[in-house]
Protein backbone atom coordinates (compact mmCIF):
# COMPACT_ATOMS: atom_id res chain seq x y z
CA UNK A 1 0.00 0.00 0.00
CA UNK A 2 1.17 3.62 -0.90
CA UNK A 3 1.55 6.42 1.77
CA UNK A 4 0.32 9.59 1.16
CA UNK A 5 3.10 11.36 2.48
CA UNK A 6 2.21 14.83 2.35
CA UNK A 7 -0.07 14.02 5.04
CA UNK A 8 0.24 10.51 7.14
CA UNK A 9 -2.54 9.73 9.16
CA UNK A 10 0.22 8.71 12.04
CA UNK A 11 0.25 12.46 12.28
CA UNK A 12 -3.00 13.48 12.53
CA UNK A 13 -4.86 14.61 15.60
CA UNK A 14 -7.24 12.56 16.68
CA UNK A 15 -9.82 13.16 19.65
CA UNK A 16 -11.31 11.26 22.13
CA UNK A 17 -14.98 13.09 23.67
CA UNK A 18 -13.03 16.48 24.71
CA UNK A 19 -9.28 15.31 24.74
CA UNK A 20 -7.07 15.67 21.49
CA UNK A 21 -3.96 13.53 20.92
CA UNK A 22 -1.57 15.69 18.78
CA UNK A 23 -0.62 12.39 16.76
CA UNK A 24 -1.32 8.29 16.52
CA UNK A 25 1.31 7.08 18.23
CA UNK A 26 1.28 5.50 21.90
CA UNK A 27 3.96 4.56 24.06
CA UNK A 28 2.27 1.73 25.05
CA UNK A 29 2.35 0.58 29.23
CA UNK A 30 5.38 -1.37 30.47
CA UNK A 31 6.64 -2.51 33.82
CA UNK A 32 9.64 -1.21 35.26
CA UNK A 33 9.90 -2.61 38.60
CA UNK A 34 11.14 0.52 40.15
CA UNK A 35 8.55 1.36 42.46
CA UNK A 36 8.85 2.53 46.05
CA UNK A 37 5.85 1.09 48.06
CA UNK A 38 3.80 1.48 44.72
CA UNK A 39 5.51 4.95 44.25
CA UNK A 40 6.91 6.05 41.39
CA UNK A 41 11.13 7.01 41.49
CA UNK A 42 13.16 8.93 39.42
CA UNK A 43 13.76 6.29 37.15
CA UNK A 44 9.83 6.58 36.13
CA UNK A 45 10.35 10.29 35.53
CA UNK A 46 13.36 9.98 33.41
CA UNK A 47 11.45 6.79 31.43
CA UNK A 48 7.95 8.71 30.72
CA UNK A 49 9.82 11.42 29.96
CA UNK A 50 12.09 10.87 27.29
CA UNK A 51 9.15 8.72 25.59
CA UNK A 52 7.15 12.46 25.86
CA UNK A 53 10.40 14.60 24.82
CA UNK A 54 10.34 12.14 21.57
CA UNK A 55 7.14 12.97 20.48
CA UNK A 56 4.39 10.42 20.93
CA UNK A 57 1.33 11.57 21.53
CA UNK A 58 -0.02 9.48 24.17
CA UNK A 59 2.32 8.22 26.52
CA UNK A 60 1.60 5.55 29.34
CA UNK A 61 3.68 4.83 32.22
CA UNK A 62 2.90 1.26 33.27
CA UNK A 63 0.55 -0.92 34.67
CA UNK A 64 -0.52 0.39 38.28
CA UNK A 65 -1.97 -1.74 41.09
CA UNK A 66 -5.63 -0.78 42.49
CA UNK A 67 -4.39 -1.79 45.84
CA UNK A 68 -0.94 -3.21 47.12
CA UNK A 69 -2.52 -7.01 46.91
CA UNK A 70 -3.26 -6.25 43.38
CA UNK A 71 1.01 -6.28 42.68
CA UNK A 72 2.51 -8.54 41.25
CA UNK A 73 6.06 -7.63 43.00
CA UNK A 74 6.64 -5.81 45.83
CA UNK A 75 8.48 -2.92 42.98
CA UNK A 76 4.97 -2.68 40.85
CA UNK A 77 3.47 0.34 40.46
CA UNK A 78 0.25 1.56 42.39
CA UNK A 79 -1.83 4.22 42.93
CA UNK A 80 -3.91 3.03 46.30
CA UNK A 81 -2.71 5.79 48.73
CA UNK A 82 -3.22 9.76 48.49
CA UNK A 83 0.44 9.91 49.08
CA UNK A 84 0.69 8.72 45.15
CA UNK A 85 -0.80 11.48 44.06
CA UNK A 86 2.26 14.32 44.03
CA UNK A 87 4.45 11.35 43.19
CA UNK A 88 2.70 11.03 39.91
CA UNK A 89 1.77 14.83 39.50
CA UNK A 90 5.12 15.50 38.38
CA UNK A 91 5.59 13.15 35.93
CA UNK A 92 2.05 14.10 34.46
CA UNK A 93 3.31 18.13 34.68
CA UNK A 94 6.37 17.38 32.53
CA UNK A 95 4.73 14.88 29.84
CA UNK A 96 2.05 17.69 29.51
CA UNK A 97 4.60 20.50 29.53
CA UNK A 98 6.09 18.43 26.00
CA UNK A 99 2.80 18.18 24.31
CA UNK A 100 2.23 14.87 25.12
CA UNK A 101 -1.22 12.97 27.07
CA UNK A 102 -0.36 11.55 29.87
CA UNK A 103 -2.52 7.96 30.39
CA UNK A 104 -2.40 5.74 33.30
CA UNK A 105 -3.35 2.21 32.80
CA UNK A 106 -4.66 0.85 36.57
CA UNK A 107 -5.36 -2.78 37.31
CA UNK A 108 -4.99 -5.86 39.58
CA UNK A 109 -2.52 -8.74 39.22
CA UNK A 110 -5.38 -11.54 40.60
CA UNK A 111 -4.00 -14.87 40.50
CA UNK A 112 -0.73 -13.07 39.37
CA UNK A 113 -0.02 -11.84 42.31
CA UNK A 114 3.16 -12.67 45.26
CA UNK A 115 6.19 -13.24 42.71
CA UNK A 116 9.71 -11.72 41.89
CA UNK A 117 10.24 -9.27 39.39
CA UNK A 118 10.63 -9.90 35.33
CA UNK A 119 14.46 -10.26 35.44
CA UNK A 120 13.86 -13.52 37.65
CA UNK A 121 11.12 -14.63 35.42
CA UNK A 122 8.32 -14.33 38.28
CA UNK A 123 9.83 -17.06 40.34
CA UNK A 124 7.24 -17.27 43.20
CA UNK A 125 8.01 -15.67 46.33
CA UNK A 126 8.33 -17.92 49.30
CA UNK A 127 9.36 -18.64 53.00
CA UNK A 128 12.60 -18.00 52.51
CA UNK A 129 11.51 -14.38 50.69
CA UNK A 130 10.26 -13.42 54.41
CA UNK A 131 13.30 -12.96 55.69
CA UNK A 132 14.25 -9.98 53.27
CA UNK A 133 11.09 -8.45 53.66
CA UNK A 134 8.89 -9.62 50.86
CA UNK A 135 6.65 -12.50 52.36
CA UNK A 136 4.61 -14.08 49.61
CA UNK A 137 0.45 -13.02 49.93
CA UNK A 138 -2.71 -14.77 49.20
CA UNK A 139 -3.74 -13.88 45.33
CA UNK A 140 -7.30 -13.18 44.30
CA UNK A 141 -8.98 -14.73 41.71
CA UNK A 142 -12.49 -15.76 40.29
CA UNK A 143 -11.73 -19.55 41.44
CA UNK A 144 -9.09 -21.18 43.29
CA UNK A 145 -6.92 -22.74 40.83
CA UNK A 146 -3.34 -22.47 41.12
CA UNK A 147 -2.20 -21.74 37.60
CA UNK A 148 0.94 -19.65 38.60
CA UNK A 149 2.15 -22.13 41.72
CA UNK A 150 2.44 -19.50 44.25
CA UNK A 151 3.01 -19.85 47.87
CA UNK A 152 -0.38 -19.70 49.03
CA UNK A 153 -3.15 -21.15 45.86
CA UNK A 154 -5.43 -17.64 45.53
CA UNK A 155 -8.44 -16.88 47.09
CA UNK A 156 -11.99 -17.01 45.42
CA UNK A 157 -13.28 -13.95 45.47
CA UNK A 158 -16.72 -13.59 47.55
CA UNK A 159 -19.26 -11.14 47.07
CA UNK A 160 -17.52 -8.74 49.66
CA UNK A 161 -14.35 -8.98 47.62
CA UNK A 162 -15.75 -8.41 44.65
CA UNK A 163 -17.53 -5.09 46.25
CA UNK A 164 -14.42 -3.76 47.80
CA UNK A 165 -12.28 -4.16 44.36
CA UNK A 166 -14.92 -2.33 42.53
CA UNK A 167 -14.38 0.54 45.32
CA UNK A 168 -10.66 0.27 44.62
CA UNK A 169 -10.80 0.87 41.06
CA UNK A 170 -12.82 3.76 41.64
CA UNK A 171 -10.83 5.10 44.09
CA UNK A 172 -7.66 4.12 41.43
CA UNK A 173 -9.81 6.40 38.96
CA UNK A 174 -10.34 9.40 41.32
CA UNK A 175 -6.74 9.56 42.38
CA UNK A 176 -5.47 9.38 38.95
CA UNK A 177 -7.79 12.18 37.86
CA UNK A 178 -5.94 14.44 40.44
CA UNK A 179 -2.83 13.19 39.35
CA UNK A 180 -3.06 14.89 36.26
CA UNK A 181 -3.66 11.95 33.72
CA UNK A 182 -5.95 12.77 31.23
CA UNK A 183 -6.23 8.70 29.47
CA UNK A 184 -7.44 5.88 32.24
CA UNK A 185 -7.19 2.61 30.80
CA UNK A 186 -8.47 -0.07 32.37
CA UNK A 187 -6.33 -3.13 32.07
CA UNK A 188 -8.54 -6.67 31.40
CA UNK A 189 -5.84 -8.67 29.90
CA UNK A 190 -2.93 -10.69 30.58
CA UNK A 191 -4.52 -13.03 32.83
CA UNK A 192 -4.61 -10.46 35.13
CA UNK A 193 -8.11 -10.61 37.48
CA UNK A 194 -10.44 -8.82 34.87
CA UNK A 195 -9.42 -11.12 32.09
CA UNK A 196 -9.41 -14.09 34.52
CA UNK A 197 -13.14 -13.55 34.73
CA UNK A 198 -13.79 -13.52 31.60
CA UNK A 199 -12.31 -16.93 30.68
CA UNK A 200 -13.85 -20.05 31.30
CA UNK A 201 -10.42 -21.58 31.77
CA UNK A 202 -9.65 -19.34 35.02
CA UNK A 203 -13.27 -18.98 36.07
CA UNK A 204 -15.42 -21.67 37.14
CA UNK A 205 -17.73 -20.43 39.44
CA UNK A 206 -21.11 -21.37 39.76
CA UNK A 207 -22.38 -17.97 40.98
CA UNK A 208 -23.91 -14.58 38.86
CA UNK A 209 -20.23 -14.27 38.18
CA UNK A 210 -19.49 -17.23 36.04
CA UNK A 211 -21.14 -19.89 33.96
CA UNK A 212 -22.28 -18.53 30.58
CA UNK A 213 -20.16 -15.63 28.55
CA UNK A 214 -22.87 -13.13 30.45
CA UNK A 215 -21.55 -14.02 33.57
CA UNK A 216 -18.21 -14.13 33.33
CA UNK A 217 -18.00 -10.33 31.83
CA UNK A 218 -20.09 -9.21 34.34
CA UNK A 219 -17.63 -7.99 37.04
CA UNK A 220 -15.18 -6.86 33.89
CA UNK A 221 -18.45 -4.47 32.84
CA UNK A 222 -18.67 -3.55 36.74
CA UNK A 223 -15.11 -2.45 37.00
CA UNK A 224 -15.51 -0.27 33.18
CA UNK A 225 -18.50 1.18 35.00
CA UNK A 226 -17.04 2.46 38.14
CA UNK A 227 -13.87 4.04 36.30
CA UNK A 228 -16.44 5.75 33.80
CA UNK A 229 -18.63 6.80 36.69
CA UNK A 230 -15.44 8.61 38.48
CA UNK A 231 -13.79 9.60 35.28
CA UNK A 232 -14.26 13.57 34.05
CA UNK A 233 -17.08 13.48 31.15
CA UNK A 234 -15.14 14.94 29.06
CA UNK A 235 -11.71 12.67 28.71
CA UNK A 236 -11.56 9.43 27.73
CA UNK A 237 -11.48 5.77 29.88
CA UNK A 238 -9.60 3.05 27.49
CA UNK A 239 -9.99 -0.86 28.17
CA UNK A 240 -7.15 -3.03 27.37
CA UNK A 241 -8.04 -7.07 26.00
CA UNK A 242 -6.40 -9.71 25.51
CA UNK A 243 -8.61 -10.92 22.50
CA UNK A 244 -7.28 -14.49 21.93
CA UNK A 245 -6.54 -16.14 26.00
CA UNK A 246 -3.12 -18.00 24.89
CA UNK A 247 -2.13 -21.26 23.84
CA UNK A 248 -4.96 -23.46 24.95
CA UNK A 249 -7.10 -21.13 26.30
CA UNK A 250 -11.04 -20.50 24.97
CA UNK A 251 -11.78 -17.33 25.34
CA UNK A 252 -12.00 -16.08 21.47
CA UNK A 253 -11.94 -13.19 19.24
CA UNK A 254 -15.68 -13.60 18.76
CA UNK A 255 -15.64 -13.24 22.58
CA UNK A 256 -14.06 -9.94 22.49
CA UNK A 257 -15.95 -8.55 19.99
CA UNK A 258 -19.31 -9.24 22.35
CA UNK A 259 -17.26 -7.45 25.30
CA UNK A 260 -16.24 -4.58 23.14
CA UNK A 261 -19.38 -4.04 21.97
CA UNK A 262 -20.87 -4.15 25.70
CA UNK A 263 -17.84 -2.18 26.63
CA UNK A 264 -19.13 0.80 23.99
CA UNK A 265 -22.50 0.37 25.73
CA UNK A 266 -20.99 1.78 28.56
CA UNK A 267 -19.15 4.86 27.10
CA UNK A 268 -15.64 3.37 26.58
CA UNK A 269 -13.61 4.81 24.45
CA UNK A 270 -11.47 2.54 22.92
CA UNK A 271 -10.16 -0.98 22.81
CA UNK A 272 -6.30 -1.41 23.41
CA UNK A 273 -6.12 -4.88 21.19
CA UNK A 274 -3.53 -7.58 23.17
CA UNK A 275 -3.60 -11.15 23.46
CA UNK A 276 -2.48 -14.01 25.70
CA UNK A 277 -1.74 -14.55 29.36
CA UNK A 278 -4.03 -17.66 30.47
CA UNK A 279 -3.38 -21.07 28.84
CA UNK A 280 -5.42 -24.31 28.72
CA UNK A 281 -5.33 -27.86 26.96
CA UNK A 282 -7.79 -26.41 23.80
CA UNK A 283 -6.78 -26.42 20.16
CA UNK A 284 -6.29 -22.86 20.57
CA UNK A 285 -2.92 -22.36 18.86
CA UNK A 286 -0.09 -19.85 19.92
CA UNK A 287 -0.31 -16.41 18.80
CA UNK A 288 3.19 -16.19 16.69
CA UNK A 289 5.29 -13.39 17.30
CA UNK A 290 6.04 -11.68 13.91
CA UNK A 291 5.49 -8.16 12.66
CA UNK A 292 1.97 -7.06 13.33
CA UNK A 293 0.94 -9.97 14.72
CA UNK A 294 -1.92 -8.50 17.21
CA UNK A 295 -3.45 -6.19 13.82
CA UNK A 296 -5.72 -8.65 12.81
CA UNK A 297 -7.04 -9.05 16.55
CA UNK A 298 -7.59 -4.67 15.78
CA UNK A 299 -9.00 -4.85 12.45
CA UNK A 300 -11.95 -7.41 13.87
CA UNK A 301 -13.28 -5.52 17.17
CA UNK A 302 -12.84 -2.06 15.63
CA UNK A 303 -14.69 -3.13 12.39
CA UNK A 304 -17.70 -5.35 14.03
CA UNK A 305 -17.58 -3.48 17.83
CA UNK A 306 -17.99 -0.17 15.95
CA UNK A 307 -15.20 1.06 18.27
CA UNK A 308 -11.60 2.94 18.01
CA UNK A 309 -8.55 0.33 18.65
CA UNK A 310 -5.01 0.32 19.47
CA UNK A 311 -3.24 -2.01 17.47
CA UNK A 312 0.15 -3.13 19.62
CA UNK A 313 2.74 -5.76 18.94
CA UNK A 314 5.97 -5.51 16.71
CA UNK A 315 5.16 -2.26 14.99
CA UNK A 316 8.53 -1.14 14.45
CA UNK A 317 8.39 0.95 11.17
CA UNK A 318 7.04 3.83 10.35
CA UNK A 319 6.10 2.91 7.14
CA UNK A 320 4.31 -0.47 9.10
CA UNK A 321 2.69 1.57 11.17
CA UNK A 322 1.02 4.18 8.38
CA UNK A 323 -0.27 1.53 6.34
CA UNK A 324 -2.00 -0.22 9.09
CA UNK A 325 -4.06 3.49 9.92
CA UNK A 326 -4.21 4.03 6.17
CA UNK A 327 -5.67 0.83 6.01
CA UNK A 328 -8.54 1.32 8.60
CA UNK A 329 -7.17 -1.48 10.84
CA UNK A 330 -6.96 0.69 13.44
CA UNK A 331 -7.04 4.52 15.03
CA UNK A 332 -3.49 4.55 17.08
CA UNK A 333 -0.29 2.25 16.94
CA UNK A 334 1.25 1.76 20.06
CA UNK A 335 5.02 1.22 20.46
CA UNK A 336 6.89 -0.66 23.45
CA UNK A 337 10.02 -2.16 23.14
CA UNK A 338 10.97 -0.20 20.27
CA UNK A 339 10.89 3.21 22.41
CA UNK A 340 13.06 1.45 24.91
CA UNK A 341 15.15 1.41 22.19
CA UNK A 342 14.30 4.51 20.39
CA UNK A 343 12.74 7.01 22.38
CA UNK A 344 12.46 9.26 19.82
CA UNK A 345 10.89 7.03 17.27
CA UNK A 346 7.86 9.36 16.25
CA UNK A 347 10.25 12.18 15.05
CA UNK A 348 12.59 9.98 12.77
CA UNK A 349 8.50 8.29 12.10
CA UNK A 350 8.01 12.09 10.89
CA UNK A 351 11.11 12.52 8.83
CA UNK A 352 10.68 9.71 6.78
CA UNK A 353 7.23 10.02 6.39
CA UNK A 354 7.59 13.31 4.49
CA UNK A 355 6.23 15.29 7.54
CA UNK A 356 6.91 18.89 7.39
CA UNK A 357 9.85 20.48 10.33
CA UNK A 358 9.74 17.15 11.59
CA UNK A 359 12.10 18.48 13.99
CA UNK A 360 8.97 20.20 15.44
CA UNK A 361 8.05 16.63 16.88
CA UNK A 362 10.80 17.51 19.12
CA UNK A 363 10.74 20.32 22.42
CA UNK A 364 12.33 23.51 21.00
CA UNK A 365 15.02 23.04 23.51
CA UNK A 366 15.99 19.85 20.78
CA UNK A 367 14.36 21.08 17.19
CA UNK A 368 15.95 24.90 16.74
CA UNK A 369 19.40 23.31 17.14
CA UNK A 370 18.21 20.47 14.77
CA UNK A 371 16.83 22.85 12.09
CA UNK A 372 20.07 24.65 12.54
CA UNK A 373 22.15 21.44 11.23
CA UNK A 374 19.94 20.86 8.81
CA UNK A 375 20.57 24.03 7.24
CA UNK A 376 24.34 23.92 7.52
CA UNK A 377 24.25 20.26 5.83
CA UNK A 378 22.33 21.96 2.92
CA UNK A 379 24.47 24.90 2.53
CA UNK A 380 27.69 24.90 0.25
CA UNK A 381 31.13 25.45 1.95
CA UNK A 382 31.93 27.64 -1.42
CA UNK A 383 35.53 28.53 0.28
CA UNK A 384 38.23 29.99 -2.37
CA UNK A 385 36.29 27.25 -4.97
CA UNK A 386 35.38 24.52 -3.14
CA UNK A 387 31.83 22.74 -2.41
CA UNK A 388 33.38 19.84 0.10
CA UNK A 389 34.55 19.86 3.89
CA UNK A 390 37.48 17.74 2.32
CA UNK A 391 38.34 20.02 -0.30
CA UNK A 392 38.12 22.73 1.88
CA UNK A 393 40.49 21.12 4.75
CA UNK A 394 42.94 20.41 2.01
CA UNK A 395 42.39 24.19 0.70
CA UNK A 396 43.60 25.38 4.20
CA UNK A 397 46.30 22.76 4.27
CA UNK A 398 44.88 20.92 7.05
CA UNK A 399 44.09 17.37 4.93
CA UNK A 400 42.81 15.84 8.41
CA UNK A 401 39.17 15.63 6.57
CA UNK A 402 40.65 13.63 3.13
CA UNK A 403 39.14 10.29 2.67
Amino acid sequence: MSVDTQSPKLFKPITFRGLTVRNRVVASPMCQYHSVDGGPTDWQMVHVGRMAVGGAGIVFGEETAVEDIGRKTYACAGIWDDRHIPQYRRITDFVREQGSVPAIQIGHSGRKAACHTAIMDFAPLTDADAANGMAPWQPLAPSPINAEKRFYPPKEMDRDDIRRILEKFREAARRSMDAGYQICEVHGAHGYLLHSFLSPVSNQRQDAYGGDREARMRFPLEVAEVVRDAWPNDLPVFYRISCVDGEGGAWDLDDSVAFAKALKDRDISLIDCSSGGITGDSDMPLVPRVPGFQVAFSDRVRRDAGLPTIAVGLITEPRQAEDILQAGKADMVALARELLWHADWPAHAAMELGVTDAHGMMPHEYAHRLRQREQAKAMPINQGGVETAAAYAHHLGKGAWET
